[in-house]
C-alpha cells in the first residue's frame, strides 16, 4: 500500500517541479549568470505561491514515506 502511495507521490513531485515557472530568462543567461534578477526578493502569488507550496508539501511526503519504508 505505501509502495503505491510512495509512486503516486513520486510521479505528482516530478510534475510538479516541471510546471514550476522558470526564474532565467533563458539558458545562456543561466550558465553565464547574466541573469541579475535570479536572485532578488520576488514575491509568489497566486498559481505560483500554490505550486511552490504543493512542492514543499509533497518532498516531505517523499521523504517521510521514504523512511518508513526503509525502516520497516
Amino acid at each position: 500500500m505505501l509502495e503505491t502511495i510512495l509512486i503516486v507521490v513520486s510521479v505528482l513531485l516530478i510534475a510538479i517541479v516541471l510546471l514550476q515557472s522558470n526564474k532565467a530568462t533563458d539558458s545562456a543567461s543561466i550558465i553565464t549568470g547574466g541573469n541579475q534578477e535570479l536572485f532578488q526578493n520576488m514575491k509568489e502569488r497566486g498559481t505560483e505561491l500554490f505550486i511552490t507550496r504543493l512542492t514543499f508539501i509533497l518532498g516531505i511526503l517523499f521523504f517521510v514515506i521514504s523512511l518508513i519504508l526503509f525502516l520497516k
